[in-house]
């Protein structure tokens, strides 16, 4: 009798419960595009930071800044005047830590032992500036041509030296010196072995590397090929392609090679943090920054600070105005279904009087009011679901580029500064710590829908049904037989 009935008044008020359900629909719907688009902004924010840390990082370690001399910290270079000719060509590496501050070794254990630290991974980031180049020998030229010139007091021939300088070119990479034995950590992490292999645990002292893909294509590298970094050939034995596009290092190398070639024997300049619970994040800081002194840990909530451009100004309108606005639509899609099942009751009085008359119970009365306005949730849900799904597919397919420009603080070198003084001088203060230049990354805006986005979203049908059902149910239950038959609609 309940469904029979139930059936019967949804078909002879169709019009009036497509309203009801098209109202929720789109409150619904909004919540579906705006969640996914959140889900979407944190991802992207995710891949962003994954980046610079390398997957599966929760915090880096790095040396407390220190009020240091940014002449000591300039690289000098020092070259000889020579003869022109292919003994005049001059070439000169300066590898030096990313910031030149380092942490010993030891720090890495330290860091392990703390409570809630699941493990912990050093690397060497190092900056390459490679001078390449030749003086030339300028001539004298004799004043008057090679006869019988002037001569100056003494007897000396008068002229001019013409020509002559020197032709450097400079060149400037980065490497990072990566754990080969424990390769679950680092930057090297979020990228993808494209070609060739990784790290082996034995090659903890190889001359062996792993090139990134872009800075491959730029130098003509490839698998077999080597590299020259200081004197040492490296072979390369794998390309790697960063997740993000953008690789945290040129050249990668075992960590002991690299501590070699900066002359940082035992040195490390990060130290990559995995937590035992994700949760546990910030007090895993706090015990980290009381129990190893002289260090700075950085978390992903940190850095995620630090991000600005495109992606964090629609992060923002995703989390603040597109929040508040699907709650503000959603709380006025349930009032105007309330609101419509309500009138709709006011318009029945005479139905559910007679029905009263005939022996029906009130909570009868109210169960078959809220029946209704359940079915008429549920089909809003459907259609919410549907819609929500179409908007979120279209702002996948269609949706923009954004940009994430992440700047500020440690790890690498700005370039070079506009110091003077030429090579016996060194180069300008682009080189002082914690010194970084903005990086810049492309993210494509996604607007993923999960499992738990779609139980919200039948959760709100629900309740919207519940709502608009509670509304019109107590309307109906006030109403007594004898009123109820004495009004005509």
């Amino acid at each position: 009798m309940f469904f029979t009935y139930l059936r019967r008044e949804l078909r002879r008020r169709r019009r009036a419960a497509l309203v009801v359900a098209s109202g929720l629909a789109l409150g619904i719907a909004l919540v579906i595009v705006v969640t996914s688009v959140s889900t979407g902004m944190n991802r992207a924010q995710s891949q962003v930071l994954q980046s610079l840390y390398g997957l599966g990082t929760d915090m880096t370690v790095t040396k407390a800044a220190a009020p240091t001399d940014g002449a000591s910290q300039r690289p000098r270079f020092h070259f000889g005047a020579q003869d022109d000719g292919a003994k005049g060509t001059q070439s000169s590496d300066r590898v030096f830590a990313q910031g030149f501050t380092t942490l010993p070794a030891t720090t890495v254990t330290a860091v392990a032992g703390q409570h809630g630290v699941a493990s912990a991974v050093g690397g060497l980031s190092l900056d390459v500036v490679k001078v390449n180049g030749q003086f030339t020998r300028g001539r004298f030229q004799q004043q008057g041509g090679t006869g019988g010139g002037r001569r100056g007091p003494g007897g000396f021939a008068q002229g001019q030296v013409r020509g002559g300088g020197a032709d450097f070119d400079v060149n400037q990479y980065s490497v990072y010196g990566t754990d080969v034995a424990h390769p679950a950590l680092g930057p090297l992490t979020s990228s993808k072995i494209t070609s060739g292999r990784n790290f082996t645990a034995k090659e903890t002292d190889s001359a062996v590397a792993v090139a990134d893909a872009a800075y491959a294509r730029q130098k003509k590298l490839a698998v077999g090929g080597k590299v020259t970094v200081k004197g040492v050939a490296f072979a390369i034995v794998g390309i790697a392609t960063a997740d993000s596009g953008d690789a945290a290092a040129d050249l990668y190398v075992p960590l002991k090679r690299a501590q070699t070639l900066a002359g940082d024997k035992d040195k490390v300049t990060t130290i990559y943090v995995k937590a035992t619970d994700s949760q546990s994040i910030a007090a895993v800081k706090k015990t980290i920054q009381k129990n190893v002194s002289g260090t700075t840990v950085t978390t992903s909530a940190d850095l995620a600070n630090t991000v600005s451009g495109s992606l964090s100004t629609a992060s923002g309108l995703a989390t603040t105005v597109g929040r508040w606005l699907s709650i503000v639509v959603l709380v006025a899609a349930f009032l105007v279904a309330g609101l419509l099942t309500a009138s709709a009751v006011s318009r029945r009085v005479r139905e559910f009087g007679t029905l009263k008359a005939l022996g029906w119970t009130s909570g009868r009365v109210t169960r078959q009011v809220v029946g209704e306005a359940m079915v008429n949730g549920l089909v809003g849900g459907v259609l919410g679901i549907a819609l929500g799904l179409a908007g979120a597919y279209a702002v996948t397919a269609f949706g923009p580029t954004l940009q994430a420009q992440l700047g500020g603080s440690g790890g690498r070198s700005g370039g070079f500064g506009g110091g003077s003084g030429g090579f016996g001088g060194g180069f300008g203060g682009g080189f002082g710590p914690g010194r970084r230049a903005a990086k810049s990354l492309e993210v494509a805006l996604t607007a993923p829908v999960s499992l738990t986005t779609v139980a919200l979203a039948v959760a709100l049908a629900v309740a919207g049904g519940l709502i608009a059902g509670a509304f019109g149910g107590w309307r109906a239950s006030r109403l007594r037989p004898a009123d109820a038959l004495r009004r005509v609609e």
